[in-house]
C-alpha cells in the first residue's frame, strides 16, 4: 500500500509542478528530440528501399523513432543509477513533467483571451495559431474562440489524460519487477509522447502522408481510446461539479460525440460543448482548403472569449477527477494481482 501512495503523491507532485511552472524554455524538450528523429527517420525510409510500399516505410519509420527514444530514455536511466540512488527517481519526475502539458495549455489558452479581452484579435490570431493547425489569418473573435476551446478540450486528451493514463499501466511494471514505479510510469509517458508526436507529424491526411503516416495515425487512434473516451465522462461529472450544465454535457457527449473525423477527439469536445452551452465545429481552413467539420452542439450559442476561461476550468477540474478515479481503480488492480 505505501509504495502505491508513493506513487500517487509523485504522480500529483508532477501534476501541480507542471500546471504552476509550465515546460520551462530554456531546459531541452524530449519532443523536440522526438520530432527530430521523426524528421530523420522519415528521410531515412522514404530514400531507402523504394520498392516498399509508402504504408510499409511509414511503419519502418515508426518503429524506428519508438525503439530509438525507448533506448535512450533507458541509456539515460541507466546513467542515473550510476550517479547516485534518487538520480533515477529525479530522472522520472521530470521525463513525466515534461510529458504533460496543463499548464502549458492553459498558459497559451489564457494567451489567446487575454487578446481578445483587449480587443486585439490580430494578436488573438496569432496566439491561437500556435495551438492548432488550422488557417488562422482571416479568423472572427467567435471563429478564435472557437479553435481555442475546441483545441484545449481535445489536448486534454493528448497533454493530460493519456499520458497519465500510460503512465498508470506502465507502472504496473515497478510493482512485479525491481524498477521503481515512478521510472516505469516515465517509460509509459514517453511511450505515448513518441506515438502522439509521430501522428502529429505523419498523420494528415494529405498527399504527403496519407499512406506513409498511416500507420502512425492508427496507433495513436488506439492508444487514445480510453483516455479520450474516460475523459469526456470525467468533464461531465467536473460540469456538475463545478456548476456548469451537466445534463446539456452528458446529452450532447451521447449524441455527438462520433461526430469527429477522429475516434477519440470528439468525446472531450462534446462534453465540453454541452457543458459550456456553445456549438463547436463548422467551416476551418487547413493548408489553404475548407473543409466543414460536424457540428457538435448544434443550435447552442457561438463561442465567446469567455468561453476560453471556463474551458480551462472544465478541463483542470476534469483531468483532477480522471487522476483520482484512476488513483482509486491502479490501487484496486494492484492489490488483486499481487
Amino acid at each position: 500500500m505505501a509504495s502505491e501512495i508513493t506513487l500517487y503523491v509523485q504522480l500529483a507532485v508532477v501534476l501541480l509542478a507542471d500546471y504552476v511552472l509550465g515546460d520551462p524554455r530554456l531546459l531541452p524538450h524530449p519532443v523536440r528530440f522526438i520530432g527530430w528523429l521523426c524528421v530523420v527517420f522519415e528521410g531515412c525510409a522514404r530514400d531507402t528501399c523504394s520498392w516498399l510500399s509508402l504504408r510499409i516505410r511509414g511503419m519502418a519509420a515508426f518503429f524506428l523513432v519508438l525503439f530509438t527514444t525507448m533506448a535512450v530514455l533507458a541509456l539515460f536511466f541507466f546513467a542515473l543509477t550510476q550517479i547516485a540512488a534518487g538520480a533515477a527517481l529525479l530522472g522520472a519526475f521530470l521525463v513525466c513533467f515534461f510529458c504533460i502539458a496543463a499548464g502549458d495549455l492553459v498558459a497559451h489558452s489564457n494567451k489567446v483571451y487575454n487578446y481578445l479581452n483587449l480587443g486585439d484579435v490580430t494578436g488573438a490570431r496569432q496566439a491561437v495559431s500556435l495551438m492548432v493547425g488550422r488557417d488562422t489569418a482571416l479568423l472572427d473573435d467567435s471563429e478564435v474562440a472557437r479553435a481555442c476551446v475546441e483545441s484545449v478540450s481535445e489536448n486534454m486528451v493528448d497533454g493530460i489524460t493519456a499520458p497519465l493514463f500510460w503512465a498508470f499501466i506502465f507502472s504496473f511494471a515497478g510493482f512485479v519487477l525491481p524498477f521503481n514505479p515512478l521510472v516505469s510510469a516515465a517509460c509509459g509517458c514517453m511511450a505515448y509522447k513518441a506515438v502522439n508526436t509521430m501522428d502529429s507529424m505523419y498523420g494528415y491526411k494529405n498527399e504527403r502522408y496519407l499512406e506513409f503516416g498511416w500507420f502512425a495515425a492508427r496507433v495513436d487512434d488506439v492508444s487514445n481510446i480510453i483516455p479520450a473516451r474516460a475523459s469526456g465522462l470525467c468533464l461531465i461529472g467536473a460540469a456538475y461539479l463545478l456548476g456548469f450544465d451537466g445534463k446539456s454535457a452528458a446529452r450532447i457527449y451521447k449524441n455527438d460525440r462520433f461526430k469527429s473525423s477522429s475516434p477519440n477527439s470528439g468525446h472531450s469536445e462534446a462534453a465540453a460543448a454541452g457543458a459550456l452551452g456553445i456549438e463547436l465545429g463548422g467551416p476551418s481552413v487547413y493548408f489553404g482548403e475548407q473543409t466543414s467539420k460536424p457540428l457538435i452542439g448544434k443550435g447552442m450559442r457561438r463561442v465567446g472569449p469567455e468561453d476560453i476561461k471556463k474551458a480551462n476550468r472544465l478541463v483542470i477540474g476534469g483531468s483532477l477527477i480522471f487522476f483520482i478515479c484512476s488513483c482509486l481503480i491502479h490501487l484496486l488492480l494492484v492489490n488483486v494481482f499481487q
